[in-house]
């Protein structure tokens, strides 16, 4: 007889690692109603390019600019530690920021993210006092006019940022 046979206690920790795995590694869902119903209800639209420092003693300001330009919307997203100190920011995953266009009504118009894919590992970005960090991204409109609100979220999960501006497509 063969002694490589596993004990109760062996077994165990087998299904249960399979177990963690199997959790660890199964399909995620992303509740778009959750977020959307989020965006419609949103605070009040913060001034374009106007720059936030939070009272809150967060050693971050943001500033959100919009440039609209024939066809295509620019957005730039600028973050700078404004502390004395490093600060490290840290993501979750692949996907450092966000930008969505809702409408005058609060539907969603156009999510940056969507159909894009995004590593599933943790990302850090190391800040030095006075430094910025920047994203920017553009939306290609077609023809459409109207009010519309951009909704910019850095997506740190120990400095969360998220700024607003309103812009009008004529």
């Amino acid at each position: 007889m063969s002694s490589a046979s596993l004990s109760p206690s062996g077994i165990a920790i087998a299904v249960l690692c399979a177990g963690a795995l199997a959790f660890a590694c199964g399909p995620r869902t992303h509740s778009e109603a959750a977020s959307t119903a989020s965006l419609a209800t949103a605070a009040p639209v913060l001034q374009q390019g106007a720059v936030h420092v939070r009272n809150d003693g967060a050693p971050l300001a943001s500033r959100l600019d919009v440039n609209v330009e024939r066809g295509t919307v620019h957005f730039d997203l600028h973050v700078v530690n404004q502390s004395k100190k490093h600060i490290e920011l840290t993501f979750p995953n692949g996907q450092t920021h966000e930008f969505v266009v809702v409408d005058s009504v609060g539907r969603e118009q156009w999510r940056w993210s969507a159909s894009r894919l995004f590593t599933q590992a943790v990302q850090n970005k190391l800040l030095s006092s006075g430094q910025a960090m920047r994203v920017d991204e553009q939306w290609q409109h077609p023809s459409r006019h109207g009010k519309y609100i951009v909704i910019a979220t850095l997506n740190s999960t120990n400095f969360p940022v998220q700024e607003r501006a309103e812009f009008v497509l004529p």
